[in-house]
């Protein structure tokens, strides 16, 4: 092992959940704070719960949102760009006189 490159290890670290369950373990930091751990994470508890705590599931739905109106704009304007298509040929340019005639 080569000398001062390894970080410092500390054999009592301290880890904090949000749930308030603390344990100790050994780390390269003091104190490391979690979120979810075997005391309230829904596999070891067995309750069917969603953890979100930088508001996730808001943001893929607000993504999946935009995604739909962004997807109808495009076949809105897709539609248009058909409509707006100028005839290429003299039986087409027929075709869209009778329709109009027509309606």
């Amino acid at each position: 092992m080569k000398a001062q490159i390894h970080p410092e290890y500390f054999d009592d670290c301290k880890v904090t959940c949000a749930c308030g369950n603390t344990f100790t373990t050994g780390a390269t930091v003091r104190e490391i704070r979690v979120d979810v751990c075997n005391k309230c994470h829904p596999f070891f508890t067995g309750e069917m719960k969603y953890v979100d705590t930088l508001g996730r599931v808001e943001k893929f739905e607000k993504s999946r949102q935009k995604s739909k109106e962004l997807n109808l704009q495009k076949q809105k304007v897709q539609k248009e760009k058909i409509e707006r298509q100028r005839p290429t040929s003299l039986k087409e340019m027929l075709d869209l006189a009778k329709k109009q005639a027509s309606s």
